[in-house]
């Protein structure tokens, strides 16, 4: 028994041995494999080990081994032993079929590492890692196992010049079959359990909470106060998915109350789990109401609207609004422009706190509008992962800048200076946030701004909330983004 456990072993060294070569396309020869079907099987159980260990490492702990994730990776042996008799028989070499499939599974540990490593190092690159990185980087890996495959039938059965094209051409028939069809999941998933102690929308009493819990929030706002230019504060937070954008929208809507007169007339709309229970979700729907109800009580002429929506952006243009299982309507610039006029509101100033804000400019701008965006159309902003209290840029500009001032353009500066030196010390990419002041908007402002500063409006500024511990703010006073 020893004797065949050790020649087992010293096969299946030889078999990983020769795959990373024929993997790394150095020299290699048939006779370097080592070919039976107790070395094949024993090969598949190491790769699977492999691909347990890599799991861990891309998906991290704690977690545990999903075995629904094995029936996928165990129909790939059929097809592959399918395939490789078929293009024995084509041969017409018996002693092919298991040749050609071990050789084809014999660098797939290498495959199984290298993936995790690259995985690893897009997280680790943070908002440096572009869709369009990724995407290059994924065709590149692809590509690359292709060709392995290829080699594999070349180093296995040699060259044919009418053989080889047709049975190299079934193996990419089978390659991109398993890529698009077939894909596997993870063998090690990320423990749960935190996740079920969540709250959720499928959770009864906080399903059935929302049952008018707009209206009431709605019900709250106070009216409009003749010859009084008054702020209303809509914070609007709609993907649950990062608790950023909640914590985020909480420090926003104090700073608003506190130094910007719109106490009694903010409306919080937030998908962070631990307020479904306290605020209208942040749905289009919710939007859209929530605006048609502010136009009838703000003053058009005299009032102003001050829109802030905190989210993920994506490079189609559009913004994030997630709480699952629910499926709800994205936002696109169209759209949101459509809700704003249909709302008859007239003085507006949009920030947009998303990757990629910046191409909802256009669509929105108007002599009586300030648009201000995180990003322009083509870059990522930063700091939107769970655990932050602030993004970048929210930090930039709502919990610093405006601190300062209470003008919104004056503040705008400071926080596009202020996040680009921190880019550039972390060597990102620029954001390059944006700004767009209609005319008639800037003579709005400056009124706006002379009202605020006057005694009435000077009261006490909120404390200071950093990304390294602002609390989570009360019932009633929080919502979400990025």
């Amino acid at each position: 028994m020893k004797s065949a456990a050790a020649m087992l072993l010293q096969g299946l060294l030889r078999n990983l041995a020769a795959g990373l070569r024929l993997a790394a396309f150095v020299r290699v020869s048939r006779h370097d494999f080592r070919v039976s079907p107790a070395a094949f099987a024993l090969l598949w159980v190491f790769n699977a080990a492999v691909w347990l260990a890599a799991g861990m490492l891309r998906v991290g702990f704690p977690g545990y081994i999903d075995l629904d994730a094995l029936p996928v990776a165990l129909a790939e042996i059929p097809l592959l032993l399918l395939v490789s008799l078929i293009i024995a028989s084509w041969y017409r070499r018996r002693e092919l079929l298991l040749a050609l499939a071990l050789l084809l599974i014999a660098p797939a540990a290498l495959f199984e590492l290298l993936s995790a490593l690259i995985v690893i190092g897009l997280d680790g690159a943070g908002g440096q890692s572009t869709a369009a990185l990724q995407l290059t980087l994924y065709t590149i890996f692809l590509g690359w196992m292709l060709a392995v495959f290829l080699r594999a039938l070349w180093v296995a059965a040699g060259w044919h010049r009418r053989l080889f094209p047709q049975s190299g051409a079934l193996l990419i028939a089978l390659f991109l079959f398993l890529v698009n069809y077939m894909p596997r999941t993870e063998l090690w998933a990320p423990d749960d359990e935190e996740a079920a102690d969540q709250p959720s929308i499928t959770q009864e009493e906080l399903f059935h909470a929302q049952d008018g819990l707009l209206d009431a929030h709605l019900a709250t706002l106070q009216p409009q106060r003749p010859g009084i230019a008054d702020l209303y504060f809509v914070g609007f937070a709609p993907d649950g998915a990062d608790d950023v954008f909640g914590q985020e929208l909480g420090t926003v809507a104090r700073l608003m109350r506190a130094r910007f007169d719109a106490g009694g007339r903010s409306l919080l709309l937030s998908n962070e789990p631990d307020t479904l229970g306290e605020l209208p979700i942040a749905s289009t729907t919710n939007l859209r109401t929530a605006l048609a109800h502010l136009g009838g009580v703000m003053d058009a002429d005299e009032d102003v609207l001050f829109l802030y929506i905190t989210t993920h952006g994506s490079e189609d243009g559009q913004l994030a609004v997630e709480l699952p299982p629910l499926e709800l309507h994205q936002i696109r610039p169209a759209a949101l422009a459509r809700l704003l006029h249909e709302s008859g509101i007239k003085w507006k100033v949009l920030v947009i706190s998303a990757c990629y804000s910046g191409g909802f400019i256009e669509p929105l701008k108007d002599d009586n509008t300030l648009i201000i965006t995180a990003t322009d159309a083509n870059n990522q902003s930063f700091g939107c992962g769970n655990g932050n209290k602030l993004t970048w840029f929210g930090k930039a500009y709502f919990d610093d800048a405006l601190r300062r001032t209470r003008s919104f353009t004056e503040a705008f500066a400071l926080a596009r200076r202020e996040v680009a030196e921190r880019e550039q010390r972390r060597g990102f990419a620029p954001s390059n946030p944006q700004m767009y002041v209609g005319a008639a908007m800037r003579e709005k402002l400056r009124a706006l701004e002379a009202r605020l500063a006057e005694p009435a409006g000077r009261e006490a500024a909120p404390r200071r909330e950093t990304t390294a511990g602002a609390a989570r703010s009360a019932p009633g006073a929080a919502a979400s983004f990025l």
